[in-house]
């Protein structure tokens, strides 16, 4: 089965994209109940990236020693001049490829937690004239501060989503009061605004990145309005300093669109190249996938648990995670109006209604 969706990834070609320029606000999920994680990781063991031989594009070739010939020894006297010995030609080294951490084998208890995972877009004031969808998505770094000095006086632990899986699957105990705060779409100013105040408040943050988008703001490449990618988008350099800081990753697929509505070796193209992009940069495989705009089905999910990510990460509003629903976990949205006593409303709601 690996070997066809290979072939078949293959068969398409270089797939010329149009980037989504504008993300809208992250919608709803499509209705349905996906498998247990358990179960959509054994279906989908047939594209595993532990089995698969990584794409040859992620390394640089190696260049062939150059071996002189030798030259003839002359007869005639005097002897003439020894021809020097060409020096072998310099190979390039391969870059690292990170070794797959397995999945931590379940121990068959079925566990719950009540875990926050807050979920933000853009860490910066609207521009005048944005429309209601940015104003919705823009927290101001003033306000963002505030609901940090609340989570650290409340003694909220930021943890990350691995730590969150270790419990649900193996019962490794978390902090008291754990917490997950993550940013979707890799925006720039998760960097010049959002990381700085998470290190000077003592929490991480976990960070879903769209990653053409990533690579087209490190070429230095200008989006058809003539904005440069880099003055909206963060650059791979700039996540390898986040990430050594204690930040984290993770993929939001390799374009943003509805994952739901393209057939599957255009869904390969997204799970295979989200993957390599960070895989090749970070030098870390992500593990964790946000649905682009919360909207996934069975499919999707089988697909990424298939190239060995552990979780999915959704819009659906609430708290409470749980062992069988690790492609279906829940965020709480956090708007670019909401205050201090609606973001306590927020941890302290536990899902239900009423």
């Amino acid at each position: 089965m690996l070997a066809l969706l290979r072939r078949r990834l293959g068969a398409i070609g270089p797939v010329l994209l149009a980037i989504a320029v504008g993300i809208a606000a992250c919608g709803q999920p499509v209705p349905g109940t996906v498998q247990p994680a358990s179960a959509v990781v054994d279906q989908a063991v047939a594209l595993s990236a532990a089995t698969r031989t990584p794409s040859p594009t992620l390394a640089p070739t190696v260049t062939p020693t150059v071996t002189p010939t030798p030259s003839s020894t002359p007869t005639t006297k005097p002897s003439p001049t020894p021809t020097a010995t060409p020096s072998p030609s310099p190979t390039d080294t391969p870059t690292p490829t990170a070794t797959p951490t397995p999945l931590p084998t379940p121990d068959g208890v079925t566990r719950s937690a009540r875990v926050p995972i807050l979920m933000y877009h853009y860490l910066s004031d609207p521009p005048r004239g944005a429309d209601r969808y940015r104003l919705d998505l823009s927290v101001s770094p003033a306000l963002f501060e505030q609901h940090l000095a609340y989570l650290r006086d409340e003694g909220y632990q930021s943890i990350s989503l691995e730590q969150l899986l270790r419990h649900l699957a193996l019962g490794e105990a978390l902090p008291e009061r754990p917490i997950i705060i993550t940013f979707d779409d890799g925006y720039t100013d998760n960097y010049t605004n959002a990381f700085p105040l998470l290190e000077k408040y003592g929490f991480a943050g976990t960070f879903f990145v769209v990653t053409e988008l990533a690579e087209r703001a490190s070429a230095g490449m200008t989006e058809p309005d003539g904005t440069a990618y880099a003055d909206d988008y963060m650059t791979w350099e700039q996540m390898r300093e986040m990430q050594a800081a204690g930040m984290d990753i993770q993929c939001h697929a390799r374009v943003h669109e509805d994952l739901t509505d393209i057939d599957d070796d255009r869904l390969i193209w997204q799970v295979l190249g989200c993957r390599e992009m960070i895989e090749s940069q970070l030098g870390q495989r992500p593990r964790f996938v946000a649905y682009p705009s919360g909207i996934y089905d069975q499919r999707v999910a089988q697909f990424f648990a298939s190239d060995g990510y552990w979780g999915g990460i959704t819009t659906r509003q609430g708290s409470v995670q749980r062992s069988d629903d690790l492609f279906e976990l829940q965020r709480l949205r956090v708007r670019g109006t909401t205050t201090i006593e609606e973001l306590a409303e927020l941890l302290a709601w536990d899902g239900t209604e009423g």
